[in-house]
């Protein structure tokens, strides 16, 4: 990866133990950052990176409640004494058809998605400078709807949204805000892709290729550097031409 100035910036990854949330975890550790990471299920994963990045803080914590968000931007108070980046990557997902879809369901992802940004934005404020940067890790499918997926893709585009009236609003402050929106990438939903559907997403890309969770790591760890200090408020898709 390219090497960003990052040394010691103090950053919270949400979801920062899985797919590319841990990758985006190994790229700020690997750039020498401080990081606070939490998780909300996987365990074993929490453990394995914990024993990977001894300095990496991991902590559980639910990104839609905000007494756990309360609790998380604490404990990057007491172990960071503040915060230079925060990157937004807690996600909820499922398939259901529109005509299924439960408000009970409607309102989990929602709530991780897009009420869990604009939670952990809000109370990571106070430990915001200027040249602070909030990154929301959206996606693709934002721009281009899916089947079967109407709040998850609700929820993606509430981000959007979001970003640029933040960044309109903190921007006098010297912080940015701006969405990295990743494709189809690599992990463990394309692994349970049959060939030929995993092939037809490769076919949608102009690079012909999924993409790799390193990637989305690259252009997140830019819009966290002063690489990226002129930008703000938008919404960077990564996702091969598709």
């Amino acid at each position: 990866m390219m090497p960003y100035d990052l040394k010691e910036k103090r950053v919270l990854v949400t979801r920062g133990t899985r797919g590319i949330g841990r990758e985006i975890t190994r790229a700020f550790a690997d750039a020498g950052a401080r990081l606070v990471v939490c998780y909300r299920e996987d365990q074993a994963a929490a453990d394995t990176l914990a024993e990977q990045y001894g300095d990496v803080r991991v902590v559980r914590a639910d990104i839609s409640s905000a007494a756990d968000v309360a609790q998380l931007v604490a404990e990057c108070r007491t172990r960071l004494g503040g915060l230079d980046v925060v990157v937004h990557n807690a996600v909820a997902i499922s398939q259901v058809p529109l005509a299924e879809l439960t408000l009970d369901e409607w309102r989990r992802v929602i709530d991780t998605n897009l009420t869990g940004a604009f939670l952990v934005a809000q109370a990571s404020l106070p430990l915001l400078g200027n040249g602070a940067s909030i990154v929301l890790v959206g996606s693709k499918v934002a721009m281009v709807g899916a089947p079967l997926r109407a709040h998850y893709t609700a929820s993606k585009a509430g981000l959007i949204g979001l970003a640029r009236s933040m960044a309109k609003e903190l921007g006098p402050q010297g912080i940015r805000v701006n969405v990295v929106a990743p494709g189809v990438v690599d992990g463990e939903a394309t692994a349970k892709l049959p060939l030929e559907r995993y092939r037809y997403f490769q076919n949608l890309t102009s690079l012909k290729r999924t993409g790799q969770p390193a990637e989305v790591a690259e252009v997140v760890l830019f819009l966290a550097s002063t690489a990226a200090a002129f930008v703000t408020g938008e919404t960077i898709n990564v996702d091969g031409g598709a």
